[in-house]
């Protein structure tokens, strides 16, 4: 005597159909852990942060432009210089002026470093103390 229960030889039939008890249980876990962990990680040391604003250069009568070509010509305020004797000359009588003037450097973009680098040369061996380079920030967006 044999009993059988269900439907015919069908046992092996593949239920396609996902339990997702254990997806939600570990889920639920994992919220649990990371709600107790967040807290611990947001607390830091206390530390006072320097305050930084961007401000405008302003331009004083005293700073003196250089601005260097591709082609390396070296403009004194949009005049141009000779050589590089020529430019140290001014320069030096210019570094025992008190206080001393900026010297700001506008290099092509397209001029090799070296002769960026005839100018602050030259604005060292004159014992000029403050350099600063003109740049053109990105465009937005």
């Amino acid at each position: 005597m044999a009993f059988a229960i269900g439907q015919d030889g069908d046992e092996d039939e593949v239920v396609s159909a996902i339990n997702t008890t254990p997806l939600v249980d570990v889920m639920l876990v994992l919220l649990i852990i990371f709600l107790i962990t967040i807290p611990v990680v947001t607390h830091t040391v206390p530390v006072d942060l320097p305050k930084e604003s961007n401000q405008p250069r302003q331009t004083k009568p005293e700073n003196i432009e250089l601005s260097v070509t591709k082609d390396g010509g070296v403009y004194w305020n949009e005049q141009r210089i000779g050589g590089n004797e020529q430019l140290v000359l001014r320069l030096k009588k210019i570094a025992v002026v008190a206080p001393q003037p900026e010297i700001h450097i506008r290099g092509d973009g397209a001029a090799p470093y070296e002769h960026v680098g005839r100018v602050i040369l030259a604005c060292q061996r004159a014992g000029i103390v403050k350099i600063g380079f003109i740049t053109e920030p990105p465009p937005r967006g």
